[in-house]
């Protein structure tokens, strides 16, 4: 395949993590295309919600992820659709990231492009969001999403706050709204607490949430993992150079030991910088008493 000069990165969420062969189906949109390589998508049954991180040319990357969104609509009916994680459409949020010869403006441009393709095609609202917002109560993906894809008809009856971007007036009857949009790369990350207490959970969420006075950069919400009997403290991590991937693990589980709950695992969701996971290996190293100058290019640089 030849080399990607311009590198814009796109992370489509579906609302689809029970069945596999629809995801696969959402998935090939990305596979085969000049100028567009499908890099990881994943699934999560309890959340019943599926993650894809594909790169590629600005152009071609465009055109796939609205057919994507087609076929979206065609396989998912939010209607039956029931899962942890909050949404509000078939295909419920569309980030376009800046990676390499491309800018922000570059991915807000994106973002109006394929916008406007859904709006018109497929007969679907859509809500820019953050960088490529259009009103200030548009930035903030959780407030664009409050009240998801069973709230969405009494909330766009406001039509002064809630009259999409491009596309219809009213939710799709099937399909819901959904949200596109620019941002910088985040760390999608989770912890999972051996207790099946969903309060706690989510109280501990509250606590290491910016919105909360926890971390700055920092979003997150209880989930009820009911097949494992556990539950997780979800989160998006939206500048991992000021708040750090092992920042949040340790809070979760200083919060935790007030409950009398430990961390039984964590899990990064998609694909995230080398350099947040890096942080996380320096860091841990030093509590187990490696100096910064056992590493073999710290002493080169001397």
């Amino acid at each position: 395949m030849a080399e990607l000069k311009k590198i814009m990165e796109c992370v489509p969420n579906f609302s689809e993590g029970r069945d596999l062969a629809k995801v696969e189906k959402i998935a090939d949109a990305f596979r085969g295309k000049e100028g567009v390589r499908l890099l990881d998508y994943s699934t999560d049954k309890d959340h019943n919600r599926c993650v894809i991180t594909v790169i590629g040319e600005p152009e071609p990357l465009g055109e796939a992820v609205i057919e994507a969104i087609g076929i979206a609509q065609k396989l998912i009916d939010m209607n039956k659709h029931d899962g942890q994680h909050p949404r509000m459409g078939a295909a419920d949020v569309v980030p376009f990231i800046p990676i390499k010869n491309v800018t922000a403006e570059d991915a807000v441009a994106l973002s109006h492009v394929v916008g406007k393709a859904v709006g018109e095609n497929f007969g679907i609202p859509v809500f820019l969001y953050e960088k490529s917002a259009t009103a200030p109560n548009r930035q903030n993906l959780a407030d664009i999403r409050r009240g998801q894809f069973e709230g969405l008809e009494e909330k766009m009856k406001d039509k002064e706050l809630w009259t999409p971007d491009y596309g219809p007036a009213t939710p799709h009857k099937t399909f819901g709204a959904v949200a596109v949009g620019a941002r910088m790369p985040l760390c999608a990350y989770n912890v999972n607490l051996d207790t099946a207490n969903l309060d706690i959970a989510t109280a501990i969420a509250k606590k290491v949430r910016n919105i909360g006075g926890g971390l700055h950069y920092c979003k997150a919400m209880g989930v009820d993992l009911k097949d494992r009997k556990q539950t997780q403290v979800s989160m998006n991590l939206t500048d991992y150079t000021k708040t750090s991937i092992y920042s949040a693990f340790e809070m979760i589980r200083m919060e935790a030991r007030r409950y009398g709950v430990s961390v039984v695992g964590s899990e990064v969701v998609g694909l995230i910088p080398q350099q947040a996971l890096i942080d996380c290996v320096e860091y841990y190293l030093q509590i187990e008493g490696f100096a910064p100058e056992q590493i073999i290019e710290n002493r080169i640089m001397e």
